[in-house]
């Protein structure tokens, strides 16, 4: 659910390919970290993932910063296709721990394609919610606000879930 609300935000502030560029590299990073972890070949310390936080907790900081200091009009929240694959890798820096003992005992490749497939679905569905008129003036009114208090929110629960 909150992929979801995040895209549907990201669509009210920036170019579809820019979200789905950055789903799709965040996405592919939380995938790629999968896949080597669950091969042996490196393993995440103990704990290391709550750390990943941090990034939408910092975004979300930022942009309330701005938000404060431009009462008149308020800056955009981070919308640059690195800034939307880092939010996207530490929301979903939980699913490695799901993830890798899939990959290590079911094999990897269909798991991938079926993953990258639901990533265009989800981005279809942000947009699809974000162009809904009642959503969508929501989100143009208060999409500005919301944005920071969402990032903040998701990098608390990640920093608390996972200790």
């Amino acid at each position: 659910m909150d992929d979801l609300v995040l895209i549907a935000l990201f669509f009210t502030q920036t170019t579809a390919l820019r979200i789905v560029l950055g789903q799709y590299l965040g996405f592919a990073a939380i995938l790629a970290v999968s896949v080597v972890v669950s091969l042996g070949a490196a393993a995440l310390p103990d704990g290391m993932i709550r750390w990943l936080g941090l990034i939408p907790l910092a975004l979300g900081l930022k942009a309330l910063w701005e938000l404060r200091n431009n009462d008149d009009s308020p800056e955009k929240a981070p919308t640059g296709i690195l800034a939307i694959a880092g939010i996207t890798f530490a929301n979903g820096g939980d699913n490695i721990g799901v993830y890798v003992p899939v990959f290590a005992t079911q094999g990897v490749v269909v798991y991938v394609v079926v993953f990258l497939v639901m990533v265009g679905v989800l981005c279809l569905a942000g947009r699809f919610l974000a162009t809904r008129p009642v959503v969508a003036k929501a989100l143009a009114r208060w999409g500005h606000v919301l944005f920071p208090i969402v990032l903040i929110g998701i990098g608390i629960l990640i920093l608390v879930a996972h200790t």
